[in-house]
């Protein structure tokens, strides 16, 4: 067992200082490198300052424009800064320095999350082996997954996900290495802040406090301490919250915890007693955290798959969001340790931590996390980077005890944590990954800001729902938090062969939200009439719509082409009986080959220019129409239309600046997607373009 053991190292409290922060300020200029990449790349800069690179960013973002700037008032969806950590810390950082709001959302995950190496190196000197928790810290503050979901610009509360929850590991091992109910007590504190820094971590905590649990009573049952923690640790779920807003309930809830700490230390209690409120006090943590149907629930929820088959029959959006999906082993390895052979040198390592050090069995869970990811998606491998950074080094430790002499010793560590390191550097550098908007597309959302009311609506997919808040102060149907069964309504407007649909379905579905109290409106809609009933009724141009309140925009991005046949899936199914419809053909090809009398537009798709036939495969078909279309030097849209055979079901339309072509079906090509943004083909009666940008346009609807 000696070749398992960590070397005890003399580091002294200023020398854990130093590599602490050594430790924190290379996690921190790791994350500069994407910074250094983009600093003189025009299209990510906007108003003189790099973007944000994750969509969710805008709703916290929005959330500080609110309590800042005063806007997004009429906005239903916009949190209060105090209901999220991540508001909450912006808005202080914003008043406190002379940063602006765009500033402080960059550099804000970089400055949090690199926050994780105190409590690696903290674990690791409780067991005598601060130099052990520096490496590791060094690996799991910049592994793949970590950095991915922490990098800057990354502005979303992921930069606590996993930062936080090594703080609640740390004081958890502490109170059982050391036995002391100080530790329990800080652990429990970090339990209450934590749904406040991640919202959706709960489950994870709740996990790791049942092991914790488990593990007192299973090992120091005979302990009069293990019932106090126990006891301490379970009153961190009561549920403040049911009578007071956010952050007081959390407050409220500290309190409890100090007022109940300063009881448990002067307090004993006969054994038999003990136990008794022990019990009760776990049914209680179980009962007001919700704890089994919240971690079942979570675990469903990213495993469900297909269609919502309770009542009508809406398509799912978790099947469509990548990170939501299964992943196979290799992926899983690449995400938490860098690649394959450094997962499995991590989930060697930690068997035998478990083995020598038994306090290290409460980390289980945060392994679990990560492995769970081979069915639950990419985003549940960040929780299991620290942990497997640790036991990587620790295996190192390992290998390392077979020399006597310690210069070969922290050489062969150094070298082998370097090893782990490199690959991870390598993806740093080539994860060139853009922001969410470029300076031209938030251009186009300032102007709309300029033209439209705070209480008015912009229409689109929900990918684009938080930017639109914050640059364009508008309010949208759905967005990247609620986009359930209203997906249909947005996917049919902007699917629809219909303008006259379109435009009848947007005023009904907006002033039925508003009225509603801002409720589903799908749910709402179909509730008492049959949805294929009401959808054809919307094509009537007599139709009676409710009174105009506000005005609707619909914002048609260029980008949306990339996902088009996606956003068709939501609406591409009967509500009534699930039964799925025909697929729309739909293909974009922004890379192509002209082989002179060919046109190769790959996937097997080639065009004979001479005799308008499409090759798809090994079948052929004549071509319906060839369409080119395109901006003149004034910036106005020109359009050629070659009609071919009105017989043939596909067509092709060359958008010349942009260098793409399109091949679809008459269904695709009438949508009010292509019309509107592709073709510019609109009912004058129905809609008013206001904005008419290459990369976006807006039309408002005159109904």
């Amino acid at each position: 067992m000696k070749y398992l053991d960590l070397p005890k190292e003399d580091i002294s409290t200023r020398q854990l200082i130093g590599l602490i922060v050594f430790a924190y300020l290379f996690s921190f200029a790791i994350r500069l490198i994407w910074v250094y990449q983009f600093a003189d790349f025009a299209p990510f800069h906007h108003n003189g300052q790099l973007m944000i690179n994750t969509n969710d960013g805008y709703f916290f973002a929005s959330g500080a424009q609110q309590a800042l700037m005063g806007l997004h008032e009429p906005n239903p969806r916009v949190p209060s800064w105090l209901d999220y950590g991540v508001t909450f810390f912006t808005v202080l950082l914003t008043k406190i320095t002379p940063f602006s709001l765009e500033t402080v959302t960059l550099y804000m995950p970089s400055i949090i999350s690199s926050l994780v190496v105190i409590p690696m190196i903290l674990i690791a000197r409780l067991f005598g082996a601060t130099l052990w928790g520096f490496f590791a810290a060094l690996l799991g503050s910049i592994a793949w997954s970590y950095y991915n979901r922490t990098m800057t610009g990354y502005y979303d509360s992921d930069m606590f996900a996993a930062m936080a929850p090594m703080f609640v590991l740390y004081f958890f091992i502490a109170s059982v290495k050391n036995f002391t109910l100080k530790s329990a007590l800080y652990a429990a504190i970090m339990i209450v802040i934590y749904p406040f820094l991640y919202d959706q971590g709960r489950a994870v905590v709740f996990a790791m406090s049942l092991l914790y649990f488990i593990y007192l009573v299973v090992y120091h049952r005979n302990e009069e301490l293990t019932y106090k923690a126990i006891i301490l640790v379970s009153l961190s779920t009561l549920p403040f919250y049911w009578f007071l807003p956010s952050p007081f309930s959390y407050i409220a809830n500290i309190a409890l915890l100090l007022v109940a700490y300063g009881f448990l230390q002067k307090l004993t209690l006969e054994k038999r007693v003990l136990y008794i409120v022990t019990l009760i006090s776990i049914i209680a943590f179980l009962y007001f955290g919700n704890v089994f149907s919240l971690v079942l629930g979570k675990v469903t929820y990213y495993l469900s798959r297909g269609e919502d088959a309770v009542g009508l029959h809406f398509f799912q959006v978790n099947q469509t969001v990548r990170e939501a999906g299964k992943i196979p082993f290799s992926v899983m390895a690449n995400r938490i340790s860098g690649s394959t052979i450094g997962v499995i040198v991590s989930l060697i390592g930690y068997l035998l931590l478990v083995v020598r050090y038994r306090p290290f069995i409460l980390a289980l869970p945060l392994i679990g996390i990560g492995v769970f990811s081979l069915w639950g998606g990419l985003r549940f491998t960040v929780f299991a980077v620290p942990v497997a950074a640790l036991s990587a080094v620790y295996l190192f430790y390992v290998l390392a005890n077979f020399s006597d002499k310690k210069i070969f010793r922290y050489g062969m560590i150094s070298l082998l944590t370097a090893l782990m390191i490199y690959p991870n550097i390598v993806h740093i550098i080539q994860y060139k990954v853009p922001t969410v908007f470029n300076d031209q597309e938030v251009k186009v959302l300032e102007k709309l800001d300029k033209i439209a009311s705070d209480k008015d609506y912009t229409l689109t997919w929900w990918d684009y729902g938080y930017p639109i808040w914050y640059y364009s102060d508008t309010n949208t149907l759905i967005d990247g938090g609620k986009h359930g069964h209203d997906n249909y309504i947005i996917s049919k407007m902007l699917t629809t062969d219909s303008q006259v649909q379109a435009a009848n379905l947007a005023r009904l579905a907006v002033e039925t939200y508003v009225k509603s109290g801002y409720k589903k409106v799908s749910d709402t809609l179909f509730k008492e009439k049959n949805p294929n009933d009401l959808l054809d009724a919307l094509e009537n141009p007599d139709y009676k719509l409710p009174l105009k309140t506000r005005d609707i925009y619909l914002y048609l991005p260029q980008r949306l082409l990339n996902i088009f046949p996606t956003v068709g899936l939501f609406s591409n199914l009967d509500l009534v009986t699930g039964a799925k419809k025909p697929q729309p053909f739909f293909y974009a090809a922004g890379r192509f080959h002209d082989l002179g009398t060919k046109l190769n537009l790959g996937n097997s798709i080639v065009l004979d220019k001479q005799t308008s036939t499409l090759s798809l495969g090994n079948q052929k078909t004549r071509l319906k129409r060839f369409v080119v279309v395109g901006y003149d030097q004034n910036g106005k849209m020109v359009k050629n239309v070659q009609n071919i055979d009105p017989d043939a079901p596909l067509s092709i339309i060359f958008m010349r600046s942009y260098n793409t072509f399109l091949v679809l079906d008459e269904k695709m090509y009438n949508s009010l997607y292509i019309q509107l943004f592709v073709l510019g083909d609109y009912d004058k009666d129905l809609f008013e373009p206001v904005i008419d940008s290459p990369y976006a346009k807006v039309y408002k609807l005159k109904k």
